[in-house]
């Protein structure tokens, strides 16, 4: 069975491992953990960059750094991880969702207006299978709105919008390095991403327990005391080694998926051209990190036969998030705004393809022939 993700491995990871072992630092903000830290300051041009042990752990950090109290209102597509929503609910917050754009899966900016309220303090666009938002008529809207953007970037590491990293056009953004991810910290992992100086301080303190810990190392306080509230949001340095082993091929992995990403795009285009599947749209200005690759089908009947076809030759294909709205938390801690023309319709549509790192030219042509035979 050819699996639908495998965690990327370079070689690298096991050396970078044994030698944060030698070196007898294994807690947070190790020497991997700040050469990682600095790869995504040097790399995407951000102010800040704090590894956290998840992407929900930086969402929360976000949550608490953007001051979401309760009755407080926040944007974001119901087409998510839970994560997305969970940081902002933890705070008390009511979760507003706005349906999304077909073509991208991407949260429609020209429905976010239609959302705010006296009452919203966040909007949280969902970098949807590495393909950016439409970020300057969501910080346009912000700015009008005075509102804070958290980009969750948890599938947009290496993908652009024009010309930019993904992760720093908002306030703030996180990142993802679980195992489904391009690049993982050994298996769980994250980082938060800083754009705006005003709150670099505070979320090193709301990361080290609320103490000014970091601050302490640096020198600039003699001693460090607990100063505000807080919790523990930093990985250990194993997970910092392991993902540094990546960082280093960061190039050489996104160039690799593209590589899988591109030829099964040639290879489908022709049944995309008789009407048989719907192919992935990448907008102009966007540079994508072949994240993920999918086709929708024409309905939830067919996506099913079609996943069983594929099982039966031996090819592991998945579908995605059911839509936040309709679960039952989502019920109670959030409201649609709007008509949802495409979130559930497309949601049901769509499944995704196998696609990692160092993936075989034989297993890639077993998935495309698996595809192509089913509609025949």
């Amino acid at each position: 069975m050819i699996p639908f993700n495998k965690p990327p491995v370079t070689g690298n990871e096991i050396q970078y491992i044994n030698a944060a072992l030698e070196n007898g630092k294994l807690s947070g903000d190790g020497p991997f953990g700040k050469q990682c830290q600095q790869w995504f300051e040097s790399k995407l041009g951000c102010k800040h960059a704090l590894l956290t042990p998840s992407c929900t752990a930086a969402l929360e950090i976000a949550a608490l750094l953007v001051d979401i109290q309760p009755g407080d209102e926040v944007i974001m597509p119901s087409y998510t991880f839970v994560s997305t929503a969970n940081a902002f609910v933890l705070r008390g917050a009511k979760i507003k969702f706005v349906d999304i754009h077909p073509e991208t899966m991407n949260m429609d900016a020209a429905l976010v207006a239609a959302a705010i309220t006296d009452k919203t303090k966040a909007i949280v666009p969902v970098h949807y299978a590495g393909v950016s938002c439409d970020m300057d008529a969501i910080m346009r809207l912000a700015d009008q709105h005075n509102l804070l953007v958290v980009e969750d970037a948890a599938q947009g590491v290496m993908s652009k919008y024009k010309g930019d990293f993904v992760g720093v056009k908002g306030h703030l953004a996180a990142f993802s390095f679980h195992e489904t991810k391009n690049y993982t910290s050994g298996g769980e992992g994250g980082a938060l991403v800083i754009n705006d100086e005003r709150f670099i301080k505070r979320a090193e303190i709301l990361r080290e327990k609320g103490t000014d810990r970091s601050q302490f190392l640096r020198g600039q306080v003699d001693k460090y005391t607990w100063v505000d509230f807080g919790s523990s949001f930093l990985p250990g340095e194993l997970q910092s080694a392991c993902l540094w082993g990546q960082l280093e091929l960061a190039d050489e992995i996104n160039d690799n998926r593209l590589a899988t990403w591109h030829k099964y795009y040639a290879s489908f285009a022709p049944l995309a051209e008789k009407g048989l599947l719907t192919l992935p749209t990448i907008p102009a200005d966007c540079e994508h990190n072949a994240h993920m690759f999918y086709v929708k089908l024409k309905d939830i009947e067919q996506r099913t036969q079609f996943i069983a076809h594929l099982k039966a030759c031996g090819v592991m294909a998945v579908f995605h998030y059911i839509p936040l709205h309709s679960a039952p938390a989502g019920k109670v801690f959030g409201t649609f705004i709007g008509e949802d023309n495409y979130t559930t319709r497309e949601s049901e549509r769509l499944v995704r393809l196998p696609l990692y790192y160092k993936m075989t030219d034989a297993d890639q042509n077993k998935v495309i022939e698996s595809v192509v035979r089913f509609f025949e």
